[in-house]
Order: C-alpha cells, then sequence, then structure tokens
C-alpha cells in the first residue's frame, strides 16, 4: 500500500509540474524600463512618432518624443514597430472556468435567481492555462463576471500575472451583473421536441419576466430601506451587497440585447439612479440617443455575429459601434465568443474600424473606453504619465490579424513571459514531424 501511495505521489507530481507553463509570475521591476524609437498608440487617440516611453517602480513617468532617458535604465529598441497599452477585456469567465465539458473545472454561477452576494473574484483561478493565451495576444487585464439566470452576483477586474486572485485584482466588486429575461415569446423544447413532456403547458415569458423585473424592483426598495435604517439587529448579506449600487460606487451591468429589454432596464436609472452598462446590447443602434440621455455605458460582446433582427442588414454588428460612436454613447468591445476565450478581442476591434470606427476610435473601445466603464480609467487603458505600465509591443498592427504579432508585454512594468501551452505544443510537433511553421497565408 505504501508503495503505491508513493507512486501515486510521484505520478502526482509530475502532472502538476508539467499541468501549467510559465506559472511564475514575473520579478517586481527595479531598473527603470525605456521603450524607445516607437510609434506609439496612446490609446486615447493620440499616436507618438518616434517616441519613448519611460517605466518606473511599475509607473509611467514618462512619455513623448523629447524624453530623457535615466541612467542605467534597461532599454528597449522598438525601431520599426507599434506600442499600445494594455487591451482590456470588459466581459470574461476567465479564471472561472478552464475546459466547459468538465464539470468540475467550472465555477461561473451559483444556483438560483438572486445572488447579489456572490464574488466572482474569490473564484478566480491565476493557474489557469487560458491566462497566458490572452497575454499573447496583448490582453493583460479583463473584468472576470459571474454568470447566472437573473441577479448574478459582482464582477472584479484583474492583472493577468500574478500568484493569487488577491495579488492579479486592480478593482474588486466593481459591477453587479443581472442578466435580463428574454422579454419573448419563444417555443418549448421539452425532450421529445414539440411532442416532449411540455408540449401543451401555455406560459407567458413576457409576463413571467416582467413579474421577476417587478420583485427585483422591491428588492430594492427593501435593501434600500435597511441600508437607510440604523440598529438592524441582524445583518442581511444579499442587501449588504447591493449597497454600493446606491452610493454609485459599483454599476449595475445589465445583459440584454433587444430594444424590449434595455428599455425595462432603463427603469433602474430613472427608479434608483444606477449608474448601468448595458452588456451586449445588440440592437443599441436603435435607441442609442436614448442610451446617450441616460448616460447609460455599453459593452459590445460580440462583433463576430449574426444580427438579432430577422430583417436587420446582416453586417449590423459590425456597424453598431460606429452608430453608438456617432450617438456620443460611451462603449466597449468584447470578445464572448465561447471558443475564442477572449483572443479575438483586437480582431473585433478591426473589424469595427473597417465599418466606420478610425482605428484609435476601435483601439479606445478595447482600452482606454472599457477601462473608463469599469471605473480603472486612472490606472490602466492608456499609455500616460502616472498610470500602471501596462504596455504591449507588436511588429505589426495589433487590429489586423495578418500582420498581429505581440513581441513584448509589460504588466505594472514587469516584463512577462509570452510563452503559453500552445505555443509549446506547436514547436513540439514543429520538432516531432522536422516541419517550420509557414509565414502568412
Amino acid at each position: 500500500m505504501k508503495k503505491i501511495f508513493l507512486v501515486l505521489i510521484s505520478v502526482g507530481t509530475m502532472f502538476c509540474a508539467q499541468a501549467q507553463p510559465n506559472v511564475r509570475p514575473a520579478a517586481v521591476q527595479k531598473a527603470p524600463i525605456v521603450i524607445k524609437n516607437a510609434t506609439i498608440h496612446t490609446g486615447d487617440g493620440a499616436v507618438i512618432e518616434n517616441g519613448i516611453i519611460v517605466i518606473e517602480n511599475g509607473k509611467i513617468t514618462a512619455v513623448g518624443k523629447d524624453v530623457k532617458i535615466p541612467a542605467g535604465a534597461e532599454v528597449t529598441d522598438a525601431g520599426g514597430k507599434q506600442v499600445y497599452p494594455g487591451l482590456v477585456l470588459p466581459t470574461s469567465n476567465l479564471g472561472l472556468i478552464e475546459i466547459s465539458a468538465v464539470k468540475a473545472s467550472n465555477d461561473t454561477k451559483e444556483i438560483g435567481d438572486m445572488n447579489p452576494n456572490i464574488r466572482s473574484i474569490v473564484a478566480y483561478n491565476t493557474d489557469s492555462k487560458v491566462i497566458n493565451t490572452l497575454r499573447s495576444n496583448g490582453i493583460l487585464a479583463a473584468n472576470i463576471i459571474p454568470q447566472g439566470d437573473f441577479l448574478a452576483g459582482s464582477s472584479s477586474i484583474v492583472q493577468l500575472d500574478a500568484w493569487n486572485w488577491q495579488d492579479a485584482a486592480i478593482q474588486t466588486d466593481g459591477g453587479m451583473h443581472l442578466y435580463m429575461p428574454t422579454l419573448m415569446p419563444r417555443p418549448s423544447f421539452g425532450r421529445g421536441g414539440f411532442a416532449g413532456p411540455n408540449a401543451g403547458v401555455q406560459t407567458d415569458p413576457v409576463k413571467e419576466g416582467l413579474e421577476k423585473i417587478e420583485k427585483l424592483k422591491s428588492f430594492f426598495k427593501e435593501a434600500k430601506a435597511y441600508l437607510g435604517a440604523t440598529g438592524n439587529t441582524e445583518t442581511n448579506l444579499k442587501f449588504e451587497a447591493v449597497k454600493n449600487l446606491f452610493s454609485k460606487k459599483q454599476k449595475l451591468y445589465v445583459h440584454a440585447n433587444t430594444v424590449k429589454q434595455m428599455l425595462v432596464a432603463l427603469d433602474f436609472v430613472k427608479e434608483f439612479g444606477f449608474e448601468m452598462v448595458i452588456v451586449g446590447a445588440s440592437e443599441g443602434w436603435q435607441i442609442a440617443n436614448l442610451l446617450k440621455q441616460n448616460n447609460v455605458s455599453v459593452i459590445l460582446d460580440q462583433l463576430h455575429r449574426l444580427p438579432t433582427g430577422e430583417d436587420d442588414d446582416v453586417d449590423q454588428p459590425y456597424k453598431t459601434a460606429a452608430a453608438l460612436q456617432k450617438a456620443g454613447v460611451v462603449f466597449a468591445l468584447s470578445d464572448d465568443d465561447s471558443q475564442n476565450r477572449g483572443r479575438n478581442l483586437a480582431f473585433n476591434a478591426g473589424t469595427a474600424a473597417a465599418y466606420g470606427l478610425t482605428k484609435e476610435e476601435a483601439l479606445a473601445a478595447i482600452t482606454s473606453s472599457a477601462a473608463k466603464i469599469m471605473g480603472v480609467s486612472d490606472k490602466i487603458g492608456s499609455i500616460a504619465v502616472g498610470k500602471d505600465a501596462n504596455i504591449i509591443i507588436s511588429s505589426g498592427d495589433i487590429l489586423d490579424m495578418r500582420t498581429n504579432n505581440v513581441t513584448d508585454a509589460f504588466i505594472q512594468g514587469r516584463k512577462i513571459n509570452l510563452d503559453d501551452k500552445q505555443k509549446q505544443l506547436n514547436e513540439r510537433y514543429e520538432e516531432k514531424y522536422n516541419i517550420k511553421q509557414k509565414k502568412g497565408f
């Protein structure tokens, strides 16, 4: 029995040793770092040719053309390359789900409709293999959101090179997530299709959805009364979890796509004064002016999709970003495809640039605007003095899948390893079959 136990330990140790590449986060920056001769895209619309960036103690201390290089600095010559702020993924289940088909690796949602006290950050796994693949694509920060059937809990923003969730957190519990009912009639499929167990059951999803909304409004009214009272003898965790919505330290992220859903969501702004972000908003172009009037921000979670309405232009998802830009709505882009896991974020922005946005506006939608919406623009999202040195260097256009090639990345001034499991597997089989990857298309 003892021998079997020792063998199991040995096998487990080998598995753990090979399970995650580059498990050690980069060391804290010590010497000053300088990036020179770069074409700098600041993320807020400006472009600096042959620019210089100085990084000290994890922060950007200087950026421009005529910048003095500190003595003893580690210099990176970015001549002929493009420099960008680290990309920000505004919606992600990164670190909450590893393999969708393996239930034990899923920690995205809790049972029940009302879970405002759930905190996604405490379930965030910094050892996820997926993290490294995102960094290779220039994504250095992400908003980790819970999933659910209704009021799902709070999201937090993390940087993608950390020992644990405490080290990773840039902002904790900054958003409360509400998944809006469909409010649309739809066929009921049972195990036997239309003739299955649910056949003949009369339901009204619109009525049921509106009833859930009314219950939620009652919940918020009760929470407001509880939070405004003095001398409460018992603690209500669900009421306590939404107190920052009322103080506007937290935003309400409403996951909704149709006009009907978004109009219902706007009632929460009018009735409770919440700061709101609409996630999805595939039909947001139809009410862009109304969203602007109510100071509602938008996260378009997927551009590479079919339109929501049958009569919409087939390329409407590509054009929606430009429509929001024209209306003055603050918006960001995401990549909510479960297969991509966020890796196509830059290419979603590239598509938006091909359908009405300028390239710098598209870049802002995945950097500075995303940071602004999430309330962390003082830390990340652009290349500016005083902000965290989250910077990527690409040999080509970051928005172009043909030339995009991230060669260097810095998180809080720490130069990180851009290796990942996919690259290692590619090199493994190149060596095995004695082939070299073809460049280009």
